[in-house]
């Protein structure tokens, strides 16, 4: 185990029946900051953080979390860190302030502690209007808010957000994303699974990519972009209908496959020699095939995500018997304050 990374695997491996949900995982994530694991539905990210908070045990390879060996260090690990789930792992029936004490008190708060704890977290998460009432009332970015505040009652050196966002609206995904900046200016080190790509763009330091259970690119977002070794050029028509007419087009003057957007007026391209993009634009519009926007630069990550696969990442891979979507978390016991 290097000193300076708060996780280290090697060749880790779990299987359900003949269905190899991890298959050889490496990672080196750096102790400070939010390392991103990327990759769609069924691609082992879950299955993975199972096995890194000990809810797993491998069936191959080697595991360090801070240090510790997760078979045979199973408790210190356990003392360190969080996880905060797919599903918030909640009491409905009980108020956001019930739910706080609850677990402070289950982590060894005095009652007069709990209720103090409970308090300034409620604060912190902008939850304290709804503090009396039951969960069960509660928006879903207001779950996702108490699940992870019950995760930092006693504050982990690492932490687990296993797609926290998912199912969230724009601005309670923006609240989310705050809440894992200010975790990472506190000094908690978080490991984040995505399968939003802009999420891993705006919060990891680093990005591992995963597909059926194997690392298959990592680095920072630029690197990654980067390694497509091409630019990127997204057009917009104005008139959708046009879209077939000007795929073929620029196509065959940029000499590239065209990508189609699920927005049924846009489509990008993988450029080689971007000096080429301006005279196919021209030549689009003297054929009457009006552009209403487009835009030059790197690939985005849904873009290298496609270059590496062959598929979208939103794409929704076959489901297995894989039971890491158990929603049950580990107990942080005896960690430091």
């Amino acid at each position: 185990m290097t000193s300076d990374l708060a996780i280290e695997t090697s060749g880790l491996v779990k299987t359900f029946g003949d269905t190899r949900a991890v298959d050889g995982v490496d990672l080196a994530v750096p102790a400070g900051g939010v390392y991103g694991v990327l990759g769609p539905n069924g691609a082992g990210k879950t299955t993975t953080i199972r096995m890194l908070a000990t809810l797993l045990p491998p069936d191959g390879g080697t595991a360090y979390v801070l240090g510790h060996d997760v078979v045979h260090e199973a408790a210190q690990v356990r003392s360190r860190v969080a996880l905060t789930g797919q599903f918030a792992s909640l009491d409905e029936d009980l108020s956001g302030t019930e739910n706080l004490v609850l677990i402070a008190r289950l982590q060894g708060y005095s009652r007069a502690a709990a209720k103090q704890r409970a308090a300034e977290l409620l604060e912190a998460f902008d939850l304290t209007a709804a503090a009396r009432k039951q969960v069960k009332a509660y928006s879903g970015g207001m779950r996702r808010r108490l699940d992870i505040a019950g995760s930092i009652v006693v504050r982990p050196d690492l932490m687990f957000l296993d797609e926290p966002t998912t199912g969230l609206d724009p601005r309670s995904r923006n609240q989310v994303w705050e809440i894992v900046r200010a975790l990472v200016r506190a000094g908690t080190t978080v490991l984040l699974t995505t399968q939003y790509l802009e999420e891993a763009d705006q919060l990891a330091d680093r990005i591992a990519v995963i597909d059926h259970g194997r690392v298959i690119a990592e680095g920072t977002s630029g690197q990654l972009k980067a390694s497509v070794g091409s630019g990127a050029v997204r057009v917009r028509v104005a008139d959708p209908t046009d879209r077939p007419a000007l795929a073929t087009l620029l196509a065959e003057s940029l000499d590239a496959e065209p990508v189609l957007d699920s927005d049924p007026a846009s489509l990008s391209f993988r450029v080689a020699d971007p000096t080429v993009v301006a005279g196919a634009l021209h030549r689009a519009g003297e054929h009457g095939l009006l552009i209403s926007e487009y835009s030059l630069g790197q690939p985005s990550l849904d873009e290298v995500f496609l270059a590496l696969t062959g598929r979208p990442a939103e794409e929704t891979a076959p489901a297995t018997n894989d039971p890491g979507n158990d929603p049950t978390r580990p107990t942080a016991e005896e960690v430091p304050a």
